[in-house]
């Protein structure tokens, strides 16, 4: 069992994408172009559009397909986001501050974990633990630290049945918001088909 420390330098933000780097094994093959739009990110992982924006813009989550560029665009995120989405919002659920699911986050990505799906993150509301066997899960239960745990690769099979039923989309496939009269939007066409 490793408890998630706060360190006093988180480092430098994440690039763009770098969350698919937390899940690697045991996940199914996706086309690095399909994607999903914030709304539907939202519903697969059980969170508002205000939550998803601000964790994109703060650099919690960023959308891997394909990241907003303006006004018009659409953010894209893939399968991988969308299950960090579903950890964060777990976490955030038992009570741990946003800062500290930022440090752990952090953490499992330095790590590099290969195989999340045996991963258990547990939380007694202020720290989490990242429990890798059934002992270490009773040792911290027994302990008095551990309340509640969240068994990762029980949230991929839950994200992904909640995707097969939501619509994807491809990085290039972007529509743009056909309003009659809309002269930004007929510049916009314009521009792309010269």
């Amino acid at each position: 069992m490793t408890a998630i420390e706060d360190t006093p330098d988180p480092g430098p933000p994440v690039p763009l994408g770098a969350q698919g780097l937390l899940f690697t094994d045991d996940l199914p093959t996706l086309a690095e172009d399909i994607g999903y739009r914030g709304p539907t990110a939202c519903k697969a992982a059980g969170i508002t559009y205000r939550q998803l924006d601000y964790w994109a813009r703060t650099g919690l989550v960023e959308p891997s397909v394909r990241s907003a560029t303006g006004s018009g665009t659409q953010r894209l995120y893939g399968f991988r986001d969308i299950l960090v989405l579903k950890v964060v919002k777990r976490l955030l659920d038992t009570g741990v501050s946003l800062q500290q699911i930022r440090v752990a986050i952090s953490h499992l990505r330095e790590r590099g974990v290969e195989d999340l799906a045996q991963i258990t993150l547990m939380s007694d509301g202020a720290s989490v633990y990242e429990c890798t066997s059934a002992d270490e899960v009773i040792d911290l239960v027994q302990g008095g630290q551990g309340v509640f745990g969240i068994a990762v690769g029980r949230v991929w099979r839950e994200v992904e049945g909640e995707l097969a039923q939501l619509p994807s989309e491809r990085a290039e496939d972007e529509p743009l918001a056909a309003h009659p009269g809309d002269e930004l939007t007929a510049r916009r066409q314009a521009r792309n088909l010269a």
